[in-house]
């Protein structure tokens, strides 16, 4: 077996344990494949905890108590090592349950639920010494009419997985495919960045990248958009109009790009630097403050372009650095409404 085969085969026992959500399973799991110093870095407003035991205290057992019968569905797992040689696993996928109780002051809905999750573990010499991971807490307000923020340009929906269907078993890892892929991203995302300040958009020369029944899955507050068309209009105009020095500060910033045959993946904590100097992006005004981003993403390359592309950010942390607490807006939007745990008789009478 592969390096990088193992590395993905070591953290089958901690999603396993995850889908079922045995408690004993999970800990040991977790246990056996993470450092005792491990540093997990979680969304906001998690934040991030050191070793396996905080990870599971202040995040897992948070999300199981609101949903009670939660399970994990994975999508994509991948693994890759980035241009310093670490080794890296990325997994991509939902979390499923029944909303039973507040979820982060969340109003419970009684229904199933979901919530998008992208992983990135690093690991050396088989386990695991650090996590960075968005879960898109936005996806669950929405979910239960909570969300106290600007609707969404794009279309909101459970995102899916690879249309290809091989976003967990896939062929034995091809080395030069997987560098391609990963290398066809880095050159994607260098064109991307010449605009706006080197030209118009043909300078992104993006038909050349991208295949044209594209599907760029936004994080919730942002949405999908389908085609070339579609990722402009709901996305690139949007957020460049308000950030038009996007990529200007590329060099202070730490990006961990790998490759895993027709995949690719980026994780960076945080991966974007860039300042909100106009008006154009999620209603928020010209502040001229400049914000840090993390943006964990995703791509499936076929016949040479990239055909599906999976991108969760922090909008969560994003609003705390510009002074705006959307879970104290949440609470207030929400105040009038009963947010005690749901419960059902299971009586159909």
């Amino acid at each position: 077996m592969s390096r990088h085969a193992a590395n993905r085969a070591s953290l089958d026992a901690l999603r396993a344990a995850q889908y079922d959500w045995d408690e004993a399973a999970l800990r040991a799991a977790l246990a056996k494949v993470a450092a005792p110093d491990a540093l997990f870095r979680l969304a906001h407003p998690f934040g991030d905890m050191v070793g396996p035991a905080a990870f599971h205290d202040g995040a897992l057992a948070v999300l199981k108590a609101a949903w009670p019968d939660v399970e994990r569905r994975d999508w994509l797992v991948m693994s890759g090592s980035d241009d310093e040689g670490a080794d890296w696993v990325g997994c991509g996928g939902h979390f499923v349950g029944t909303f039973a109780a507040p979820f982060l002051d969340i109003p419970p809905t009684g229904h199933l639920a979901h919530m998008r999750f992208h992983e990135f573990y690093r690991l050396e010499n088989g386990r695991v010494t650090g996590y960075q991971a968005l879960w898109d807490i936005p996806e669950v307000m929405m979910q239960a009419g909570a969300w106290p923020m600007v609707p969404s340009l794009g279309r909101e929906f459970c995102i899916p997985g690879p249309a290809s269907g091989d976003g967990i078993s896939r062929a034995e890892r091809d080395e030069p495919q997987s560098e391609a892929s990963r290398q066809l991203i880095i050159d994607m995302l260098n064109h991307m960045k010449r605009h706006p300040s080197q030209g118009g958009p043909e300078v992104m020369e993006m038909p050349r990248f991208w295949h044209p029944r594209m599907n760029w899955y936004g994080p919730a507050g942002i949405g999908t958009g389908r085609g070339i068309e579609g990722f402009r209009n709901w996305h690139q105009i949007p957020f460049l109009n308000g950030m038009p020095d996007r990529g200007n500060k590329a060099d202070q910033v730490t990006y961990h790009f790998f490759g895993d045959n027709d995949y690719a993946a980026v994780t960076g904590w945080p991966n974007m630097i860039q300042s909100i100097s106009h008006d154009g992006w999620l209603g928020i005004p010209p502040l001229g403050k400049e914000i840090t981003m993390r943006s964990l993403d995703f791509w499936r390359v076929e016949n040479g372009v990239i055909r599906e592309n999976w991108v969760l950010v922090d909008l969560l942390h994003m609003y705390d650095q510009i002074g705006v607490d959307v879970f104290a807006r949440m609470r207030e939007f929400n105040k009038a409404r009963n947010v005690a745990p749901v419960t059902h008789s299971g009586d159909a009478s």
